[in-house]
């Protein structure tokens, strides 16, 4: 396929997605099932189409005056793709698979808009509702920190120390541009990808068929090791989910000790048993019954709470998710968050942590729920974030938001991650 016909594929999917209120993959899904004419070559490039247009919807929609699904299609090449209205219309020109060119009223409008006139929840593609809650986070810079949510992310790798280490799985993947991340001592990161470029599927690699490294966002392999879990601990993960926490917790404690990895929701457990047996873990339990889980109160030196949130911090990954998030789910997850701070406090020996986690950047995921717990708990204290960061990252404090009593806050334009939230709190 030309360009043109990937960008009216591109336009057919956002229509399906602005009509049907569904996740971005299930439509592009449909649409590879039904157009099975598409190679993997056409199929990447439309999605990525797709996914640019939903992280910069607001700026598309600012240049053409218009938020229709060709309005943002054609927006993702502008803003994204290095494409010119005149570069554009030359590919377009005797295509009969591609949509209209750019018409007489397009191009004035792209030539009267600018985006450094455009207001600065525009600037930053988010919600309108969602400007209170970056700027109680990000201050003066909440516009760029809701542009750098808006941009393309990187793939991210964690080498599983257990069957290997960063030379030797750098040195497998060369051909991929893998370089060492800037934070986390065993990540990898492979760049963002470029217009209709696609990322290596580093899932068919022999390495990672031998354990060698999982796929991990260096946020949360930052959060994980903030955690603090050396050899011999006992580690509950509370909220385990894929268990993604629960390897770089095994692989930091060397196979020894005891990790035990429950969900309440039993489903979300399902890729666990897999993953565990590729990295070589053999210090982790999978616990899928609260009974079980309850025989251990009162035991734990570390708590690990992956909370459920409303995933602002992964916009780069999941922009449709942006779109679709509403106050009420909001709402819905600090009552979760609150409850399973409440409920997973039981576990924590005396002298051991509590470690609260979300890929959220919204304080009253984060802060607020610390504050709210601390306050209703006082046998527990904040650790001293900024001594924290240092001890794991040392010279590297500049790279997150570090509040002393408050947690720390990672983001793509600070950290180069995506958005992430810690919290460390002491039972006394």
């Amino acid at each position: 396929m030309r360009l043109g016909g990937r960008l009216a594929a591109a336009i057919e999917v956002l229509d399906d997605i602005g009509r049907r209120h569904r996740p971005a993959a299930d439509a592009l899904k449909d649409w590879g099932l039904s157009h099975r004419f598409a190679g993997a070559g056409d199929r990447a490039a439309i999605g990525n189409i797709v996914y640019d247009a939903l992280r910069r919807k607001r700026s598309a929609a600012w240049l053409f005056g218009a938020d229709t699904s060709r309005a943002l299609a054609f927006g993702a090449l502008l803003l994204e793709w290095t494409e010119t209205p005149e570069s554009i219309n030359r590919v377009l020109d005797g295509d009969r698979f591609a949509p209209a060119p750019l018409d007489e009223g397009e191009l004035d409008a792209l030539a009267a808009n600018r985006l450094n006139d455009a207001p600065a929840i525009v600037r930053a593609d988010s919600p309108d509702w969602c400007e209170p809650l970056l700027e109680r986070t990000f201050g003066e810079n909440w516009a760029e920190e809701g542009r750098a949510l808006a941009g393309r992310p990187p793939l991210d790798l964690r080498v599983n120390t257990l069957m290997s280490d960063r030379a030797r799985v750098l040195a497998e993947l060369e051909q991929t541009g893998a370089a060492p991340t800037a934070l986390a001592p065993q990540g990898i990161r492979i760049p963002p990808i470029a217009a209709d470029g696609r990322h290596p599927n580093v899932q068919a690699e022999p390495a990672f068929q031998k354990g060698w490294f999982e796929v991990q966002d260096e946020g949360s392999q930052v959060a994980a090791a903030l955690a603090g879990a050396r050899p011999g601990m006992q580690v509950l993960d509370f909220c385990a989910g894929a268990g993604g926490k629960t390897l770089a917790l095994s692989a930091a404690m060397e196979n020894r000790g005891q990790i035990f990895a429950y969900d309440a929701e039993k489903a979300r457990l399902a890729p666990i048993f897999d993953r565990v047996r590729r990295a070589g873990a053999r210090n982790i339990q999978v616990l899928s019954k609260l009974p079980e889980v309850e025989k251990l109160a009162g035991q734990m030196d570390i708590v690990l709470i992956d909370a459920p949130c409303t995933g602002s911090g992964t916009w780069r990954r999941r922009p449709d998710a942006k779109w679709r998030l509403t106050t009420r789910q909001l709402d819905v997850r600090k009552g979760e968050q609150a409850r399973i701070l409440e409920d997973a406090k039981v576990f924590v020996k005396p002298g051991g942590l509590i470690a609260y986690v979300t890929c959220s950047v919204f304080r009253d995921e984060n802060h607020d729920q610390v504050a709210r717990f601390l306050d209703a708990n006082p046998a527990f204290s904040p650790a001293d974030h900024h001594v924290l960061f240092e001890q794991r990252f040392p010279g590297k404090t500049d790279a997150a938001r570090i509040e002393k009593d408050g947690g720390i806050v990672l983001s793509p334009l600070r950290s180069g991650t995506d958005g992430f939230y810690f919290a460390a709190l002491r039972r006394n």
